[in-house]
């Protein structure tokens, strides 16, 4: 039996296959324009890989923005309840996870093993990671890159609280011969300021782990780490924590 997860992001979507004992498989697919033609486009991956949706030997939940697009879906759960399950299960222990995605950041609190509370910001891209692709665009280079810049540089304050006057500092501060270094380093401390800032708001003493997908770069989880006055934990999974969260709830729902 297998117990698939799919978490259909407003970027990306991940899947992650749970065999009843481990990780068997995880991919990841931008999600494009229309949620529809990317769960479609999942379908066919696991067909190819031996894995057929329809059978009873195979079960689905889906979560995230696109989750009612999955039609093949055996149940749909919210965002939270997954990201939740799947963050537990990478700290393996009750913790704060800090999820960082392309338009929203969650911070969700697990005690005795369920979400407690949480704490959504899906108002403004200022502290997610879109937020850092338009800037990163901005300055003409890619994610990894401005990362990679941003560790050699010094912060420059972005003190702008609405990303389209952030982006017309960030242009005044190149028309000013500022270094790109300096420049990147400041676009990163901003998000972990706005990521910090909403962490504040739980009272947790839990370990706190980041996941989604500023989870890849651990420069942003030193400098969240920093920020916080705690140890940020991140894990290889940790951009599958929602689609991981999925496949073992429907483990725990369909055994």
């Amino acid at each position: 039996m297998n117990y698939i997860g799919i978490d259909i992001g407003s970027t990306a979507a991940k899947t992650v296959v749970f065999d009843g004992e481990k990780v068997a498989a995880s991919f990841i697919l931008p999600t494009g324009w229309s949620s529809k033609e990317t769960a479609a486009r999942i379908k066919t991956r696991l067909d190819g890989s031996g894995i057929d949706v329809g059978s009873d030997q195979n079960k689905v939940i889906a979560t995230g923005y696109g989750r009612i697009s999955v039609d093949y879906a055996d149940k749909v759960l919210t965002e939270i309840t997954c990201h939740g399950k799947g963050g537990a299960a990478l700290m393996a222990e009750d913790c704060l996870i800090i999820d960082v995605g392309g338009q929203d950041t969650k911070i969700i609190t697990v005690e005795k093993g369920t979400v407690a509370r949480f704490l959504m910001n899906d108002k403004c891209s200022a502290g997610t990671g879109k937020f850092i692709e338009i800037m990163a665009n901005r300055m003409g280079v890619d994610i990894d890159e401005l990362f990679t810049l941003a560790e050699a540089g010094t912060p420059i304050p972005i003190s702008s609280m609405c990303t389209v006057f952030a982006e017309s500092e960030v242009i005044s501060q190149i028309g000013a011969g500022k270094s790109k270094e300096d420049i990147a380093a400041g676009i990163v401390e901003s998000v972990v300021s706005r990521v910090a800032l909403l962490a504040s708001r739980h009272d947790s003493s839990a370990k706190c782990i980041l996941t989604g997908g500023l989870s890849i770069n651990p420069y942003f989880a030193v400098r969240l780490a920093k920020k916080l006055g705690q140890e940020v934990f991140i894990h290889e999974l940790g951009i599958y924590a929602g689609a991981l969260g999925a496949a073992l709830l429907a483990a725990d729902k369909f055994k």
